[in-house]
């Protein structure tokens, strides 16, 4: 199975310039904790996690309305293409120790896969397990 497949095609992002408390309530009204941030062009320049926001701004003792999105967007960003192998993506995603990945095709935002899309495919359940086991191997047992 392909990314494409499964992935889901409607897609929240933010633009770059944005302010960070429109990202902060993008997030929460569609109660979601990422999302890509897209130039006009439609390709991805960024994500912006709801940790992003935290910990760039409100614990540096920002303001939301003052600071815009490219001041706190993480601006490495790891990308599935639409037609990788899922068990690809997943390796992906557990290697880079992410859980969602925006999916990209023709240089533009097409799609995004989260370890949730994964698991609902059967076939790729198990990976999907694999994924989540190695993204969480860094976390500290008490």
């Amino acid at each position: 199975m392909k990314v494409r497949d499964v992935m889901t095609k409607t897609v929240v992002r933010i633009h770059p310039d944005e302010p960070v408390e429109v990202a902060a309530r993008t997030l929460a009204h569609y109660n979601i904790g990422a999302m890509p941030v897209c130039g006009s062009d439609g390709r991805v320049c960024g994500m912006v996690t709801d940790r992003d926001l935290v910990t760039r701004c409100l614990a540096s003792g920002k303001r939301p309305g003052a600071m815009t999105v490219k001041e706190v967007m993480t601006g490495r960003v790891v990308a599935a293409g639409a037609d990788m192998e899922l068990g690809a993506a997943s390796y992906l995603m557990g290697k880079e120790q992410v859980r969602r990945l925006p999916v990209i095709e023709n240089g533009k935002l097409c799609g995004m896969l989260s370890i949730g899309d994964l698991a609902k495919s059967e076939d790729e359940a198990l990976n999907a397990a694999d994924a989540l086991t190695e993204i969480t191997s860094n976390v500290s047992q008490k």
